[in-house]
């Protein structure tokens, strides 16, 4: 009987097989199972025919090692719950013109980080498991990677551009990358990020009170009254849309309410009002943008808690129709 060798070995040619699809690379687990002991991977790396990539993960050729296997060593050595993200799951996911210099790889707060200096791995509590790509490499789906990787990118200039670039080659939508977008309650990045989508979304910069005292209409609801001068014991500010019957104030928040000077200035106008008993509701541009109709049925829920009534015989969708 022939004496085996990794040439002829089955156990050899299963891991060779395995790995084409990994870019040449497996991990520790992936070559135990085949049955390689840790001995036989190190005489194979011994004899230059193998190579380490990491700790975690063994290139099963010589030679350089292509990006594939890069991104695949990378979430090896993150762990069972390691993913590619930001530009590093666009990349994998097929995004082109864009070079990712280290890869990016997530996983859950509390998770065991193996170090590397090859790839930049971090803990995240942005971390979810809905998040992630249903097959392939794992990875962030398109547009939460698209979204991180313009918060992650190394300048504001970046940033627009790997936006745009998902949006162009197709990866996502601008619509999806705004409902993304309005996951990020607190980043220096943000205002930058919910300006270049609203320019993606072609004009939705537009929106405002106009806008929204005409979709009220159009829904059946009262009309409010606009730009109402109020007072308390420090200042006087300007009410967006208020409804004095029914207690209900809808400030509409552009981009600028998140600016650092404005948000002391809101929180404080708005317990204010919420002191002498008013509910305030808040809408983002870009929430009206993409969801118009789950803001629309919060402002009608709070109406009714007010005590408005719809007439009888009347809906908003009879009136569509």
């Amino acid at each position: 009987m022939p004496k085996q060798t990794p040439y002829n070995d089955p156990r050899f040619a299963r891991a060779r097989k395995e790995a084409v699809r990994q870019g040449g690379v497996l991990s520790r687990p992936q070559l135990y199972a085949l049955g390689i002991t840790r001995h036989e991977i190190r005489g194979q790396v011994r004899a230059h025919r193998w190579q380490l990539v990491g700790d975690q993960s063994v290139c099963l050729h010589n030679g350089e090692v292509s990006d594939v296997g890069h991104q695949w060593a990378a979430v090896f050595q993150g762990g069972p719950r390691a993913c590619l993200d930001g530009a590093s799951a666009l990349v994998a996911g097929g995004l082109e013109r864009y070079t990712v210099l280290q890869h990016r790889v997530s996983v859950p707060r509390g998770a065991r980080v193996r170090r590397s200096r090859l790839y930049d791995i971090r803990q995240t509590r942005r971390w979810a498991a809905t998040d992630l790509a249903p097959s392939g490499i794992p990875r962030t789906l398109p547009d939460v990677a698209g979204v991180r990787a313009a918060l992650w990118a190394a300048s504001d200039r970046q940033a627009v551009y790997v936006l745009t670039l998902v949006v162009q080659q197709g990866l996502a939508s601008a619509d999806q990358l705004g409902l993304q977008a309005l996951r990020i309650s607190r980043d220096r990045r943000r205002r930058l990020v919910h300006t270049t989508i609203l320019d993606l979304l072609d004009g939705a910069r537009s929106l405002g009170e106009v806008d929204v005292v005409r979709a009220l209409r159009r829904r059946g609801l009262p009309p409010p009254t606009r730009q109402v001068l109020r007072c308390d014991r420090h200042n006087r500010y300007y009410l967006d849309l208020y409804w004095e019957d029914f207690g209900l104030v809808v400030e509409i928040d552009g981009i600028q309410h998140t600016w650092a000077t404005n948000v002391v200035g809101d929180a404080l106008r708005q317990n204010s009002l919420v002191l002498a008993s008013d509910r305030v509701l808040r809408l983002p541009l870009l929430g009206l943008r993409l969801e118009p109709e789950a803001f629309f049925e919060q402002i009608e829920e709070a109406l009714v808690v007010g005590g408005w009534r719809r007439p009888v015989g009347t809906s908003y969708r009879a009136r569509l129709r």
